[in-house]
């Protein structure tokens, strides 16, 4: 059974900074981070290869958040500055069975239960 688990939500002020952790049993996988606001559909955030070589992020989160993981560890980190009132939503990390970059929710396997951010203006 796979299983994620998510940390590092919490309440910020505007412009302030958090960092999301992602542990992942079982095997290796490429992981994602979407987030969930009241009202609005589940979007993607970013993605990350297994190797950690490849990123990819939404336009909205562009040169405010990095996400990384240390290769072929189990762990993958979410580093958001610059945080805005409109980031305020429910973060899920997400892993999927083969390699590489989606920014698809049905192309995720498995979810963690999320973390909420809330910032505040």
């Amino acid at each position: 059974q796979v299983q994620l688990v998510e940390s590092g939500g919490g309440s910020v002020q505007a412009g302030g900074s958090l960092r999301l952790s992602c542990t992942i049993s079982g095997r290796k996988y490429a992981l994602g981070w979407f987030r969930h606001a009241p009202g609005k559909e589940r979007e993607f955030v970013a993605a990350i290869s297994w190797s950690g070589t490849i990123t990819s992020y939404a336009d909205s989160v562009k040169g405010r958040f990095t996400i990384s993981r240390e290769f072929g560890k189990r762990t993958a980190y979410l580093q958001m500055n610059s945080l805005k009132a409109e980031d305020t939503a429910v973060y899920y990390c997400a892993a999927k069975l083969s390699d590489g970059i989606d920014t698809k929710l049905e192309d995720y396997n498995y979810w963690g239960q999320g973390t909420q951010v809330t910032v505040s203006s």
